[in-house]
This record gives C-alpha cells, sequence and structure tokens, in this order.
C-alpha cells in the first residue's frame, strides 16, 4: 500500500531542507576556517545548492539529462568557487574565469551517458570543444603565451574558422552514421 500522498509531500520537503541546512552548516564551517570572506563562500555555497537541487530534478523529473548538465556543471563551479575563497588555489578568479568553459565540457559527458548510455559524438564533440577553448582561453588569462588574445585572433583567425567548420563536419557525420549503427535517434 502506498503511503499518503500528504505524507509522500512531507517527506521531499524534509529531504529538501535537510538537505539545505547539511550544506548550509558545511558552508559555515568552511567560512570561519583562515578568515576567509564570507561572501565568496555564501556565493560558492549558492552554486552548489543549485547543483544539489538539480541532481534532486535530474532524480526525479523525466527531463534527468538536462537536470545531470546543469548539477554537474554548477558543483564543479561551486567547489572551484570553494577552493579559490579557501585559498587552497592562490590565484584570483579573475584570471581562472576560462575554467567556466571546461566545467561546462565536463558536464556534457555525464548528461550524454546518462541519455544514451555510452558516449556519443553528438554530446562528446561539443563537450571537447568546450574543454578546449577554456584551456587556450586559460592561456591568455594567466599570460602564458607571449602575445595577447588579440592579436592571436587577428593573425590565427582562418584556423579558428577552419577548425569550427570541422566540428560541424564531425557532428554532421555522427548525426547521420547514426542510423546505420541501429540507433534510434531522439
Amino acid at each position: 500500500m502506498y503511503p499518503d500522498p500528504k505524507r509522500r509531500i512531507a517527506a521531499k520537503f524534509v529531504f529538501i531542507i535537510g538537505l539545505f541546512l547539511m550544506l548550509l552548516g558545511s558552508a559555515a564551517i568552511l567560512g570561519t576556517m583562515s578568515g576567509t570572506s564570507r561572501v565568496s563562500v555564501f556565493t560558492a555555497f549558492i552554486f552548489v545548492i543549485i547543483g544539489a537541487v538539480c541532481a534532486v530534478f535530474a532524480i526525479k523529473l523525466n527531463r534527468r539529462s538536462l537536470y545531470l548538465f546543469f548539477a554537474a556543471f554548477f558543483i564543479q563551479v561551486g567547489f572551484f568557487l570553494f577552493l579559490i575563497a579557501l585559498g587552497i588555489i592562490a590565484i584570483p578568479f579573475s584570471e581562472l574565469w576560462p575554467l567556466i568553459s571546461v566545467f561546462a565540457g565536463l558536464a556534457l559527458i555525464p548528461a550524454g551517458w546518462h541519455r544514451y548510455h555510452r558516449l556519443r559524438s553528438r554530446y562528446v564533440v561539443p563537450a571537447l570543444a568546450f574543454v578546449i577553448l577554456g584551456c587556450v582561453l586559460m592561456l591568455f588569462s594567466l599570460k602564458m603565451v607571449p602575445f595577447s588574445f588579440s592579436q592571436f585572433i587577428i593573425n590565427w583567425w582562418p584556423l579558428l574558422i577552419a577548425l569550427a567548420g570541422l566540428v560541424l563536419v564531425l557532428i554532421a557525420l555522427s548525426t547521420s552514421n547514426g542510423g546505420k549503427s541501429g540507433d534510434p535517434h531522439p
């Protein structure tokens, strides 16, 4: 026999409140350590909470892969911001912002795996493009190359167009060959 619907709703509400309090307590503990900024810890905490809520939605709702992407992305960003706030990563966020692109690429992998139960180029190619873009931008952000990003664009814009075309060709080939392998298209 199934429990009363009101009890199920109450149990879900208690679960969410409990999860929120656990994360809030953890953030408070981390915020009191080593003189960290409470605003930066709170910002990181908000990203982790959003990721946790998306993870709950991924479990409970039908559109799980979309919520799984957002859960993985926000949790990565939240933990990254925690590491910066605690001083474990000594480089400021203003120089590490290209990692957001890397996190987006890494979040696409579990979302695609969940949707198709294997790696598909429909998710892997954009994921690799985001990771590579983030790594290239990181080179300029950390000043690891002797020229600026604008100088790179001025000199290498034809290569960027060719790479964009290559990505589009790979995506087109992967979708046209999908029907031959017996995979149904979503």
